[in-house]
């Protein structure tokens, strides 16, 4: 494509040299430019981009995209100037590579928990259907049948919109994606069209990266703020900020709930280890995943589907025999002790709570509930003390370990969760850095039929220690345990 088609939604400020020229691809990082490449100077949260205008122009730049002009232009180097050099990236993407979102009903979930669950319940629900679809979640991206390992929950614009245009090249009719507020903050969202927008909930994560808690909110908010008219969106009406999400989107606004008035209203009659028995918009149903926070997340399901024309008794039948994403409240059985062992990716202090919580529920008699937890390094620091207080307050005995500690100290990631516990907590916890071990000790407490929680890492098949992801598997490592129970 000429680079005066791809500039035309972008906000430019200058321009030199020729827009007038061929661009055979489109790069942010200058390590990937090849010859007649655009590249796209973007501030990173790391690194500036514009720091590598000339290695990009070494290595085959025809055009480059930024927001403050280079002392020395090049000549026959076409300079782009732009108000902001994130948001072209996702406009020019989305150019590009031949407006997919506009070929296919794009659908984005956004919350603190819950996205990964709802985003693949709608993938799998879809599928069934008979419908060909892509899902870009935490866990993985698939196409169809072909699993594409992911490494963001969102990934960068100018990938993010390939990756769409190969979704729509292998005659995907629908796409089911995760939106992070990273990715919302960052425009890698920009210049897409949504179908639908999902709502599940907001409560205390990232604050690393946003700082605070309002600006979390403010971000999230933005995304159904630009949502179109002919979208619709879907809120969580029993969260406190449920409404807020909503109250200034142009796009068809509904909400679910479990305690109020909502257009998708639910009610649980059981919850047990054989799954969810609910009413849904007065239709009894059974489904296969456990909890109440599952119970919110099949109403958002739910919702979005009737949103998009699917037959109420058809979705709730296929819903019904759906089993959630991996490694959200996976659970297991010692065959001779009959310990439950329940792997679950809650890594913040609400999803925690909501796990412990449902835990309870499902116990029976006097059985302990055991729980495993840590808190990853290099991330936000207030959330740890909380964690902490949060696995004491609601289980019986609580081992404080290592949860991809990054370039931290283990130990004094540990010390920071301490922080969160009294004279009365103190005596419930442990601390064991080493996560194999911190599984071992756990299953080693555990009597038969007692609960064993090992939270915060869910899906993820290593552990993060200096800049060395090293293979580590909570799920493996537990029946490993159990094993040797056996013997």
């Amino acid at each position: 494509m000429l680079l005066q088609d791809l500039l035309y939604k972008t906000k430019i400020i200058s321009v030199k040299g020729t827009t007038a020229i061929p661009i055979a691809a489109l790069h942010s990082d200058s390590r990937m430019v090849t010859a007649g490449s655009c590249f796209i100077a973007v501030q990173g949260t790391v690194e500036d981009g514009h720091r590598f205008i000339e290695a990009a122009i070494h290595n085959g730049a025809v055009a480059i995209v930024c927001e403050e002009l280079p002392e020395q232009p090049r000549p026959h180097i076409t300079y782009v100037q732009v108000a902001d050099a994130a948001t072209a990236t996702g406009l020019m993407s989305h150019l590009f590579y031949g407006e997919p979102s506009l070929q296919m009903k794009l659908v984005g979930v956004t919350g603190t928990n819950g996205k990964t669950t709802v985003a693949t319940l709608l993938f799998n629900l879809f599928s069934t259907l008979g419908y060909r679809c892509g899902l870009i979640s935490t866990v993985q991206n698939q196409v169809g049948n072909l699993i594409i390992e992911a490494t963001h929950t969102t990934p960068g614009a100018i990938a993010l919109n390939q990756l769409l245009h190969h979704m729509k090249e292998q005659g995907c009719t629908h796409v089911f994606m995760e939106c992070s507020s990273h990715a919302i903050q960052q425009q890698r969202l920009a210049g897409l069209f949504f179908t639908g927008a999902l709502f599940t909930n907001i409560t205390h994560d990232h604050l690393d990266y946003h700082k605070t808690f309002d600006e979390y909110i403010r971000v999230k908010k933005s995304w159904f703020d630009s949502l179109p008219s002919n979208a619709f969106a879907i809120s969580n009406a029993d969260d406190r900020r449920g409404s807020v999400m909503l109250q200034n989107t142009a796009a068809k606004k509904y909400f679910y709930s479990l305690h109020t008035l909502a257009d998708f209203k639910g009610k649980i009659l059981d919850n047990s280890l054989s799954g969810l028995h609910m009413n849904i918009n007065e239709v009894d149903v059974h489904f296969r995943i456990i909890g109440e926070f599952n119970a919110y997340n099949l109403l958002a399901v739910y919702g979005a589907a009737i949103c998009m024309g699917l037959d109420k008794a058809n979705v709730l039948l296929v819903l019904s025999n759906l089993k959630g994403a991996e490694g959200r409240f996976e659970y297991s059985i010692s065959p001779k002790e009959k310990i439950v062992g329940i792997v679950d990716y809650a890594h913040t202090p609400d999803a925690l709570l909501n796990v412990l919580a449902t835990i309870k529920n499902l116990r029976q008699g006097h059985h302990k509930i055991i729980t495993v937890v840590g808190c990853g390094g290099n991330r936000d620091k207030t959330k740890r003390p909380v964690m902490a207080e949060v696995a004491c307050e609601h289980s019986d005995k609580v081992i404080f370990t290592s949860d991809n500690p990054r370039k931290e100290n283990p130990l004094d990631i540990i010390k920071d969760m301490e922080q969160g516990t009294n004279a009365v907590t103190k005596k419930k916890y442990i601390s064991i850095a080493d996560r194999r071990e911190a599984i071992k000790t756990a299953v080693s407490l555990s009597e038969p039929e007692d609960i064993l929680l090992i939270a915060g890492k869910g899906h993820e098949k290593y552990q993060d220690i200096n800049g060395v992801k090293y293979p580590f598997d909570d799920k493996k490592v537990l029946q490993e345990m159990f094993e040797m129970l056996e013997k």
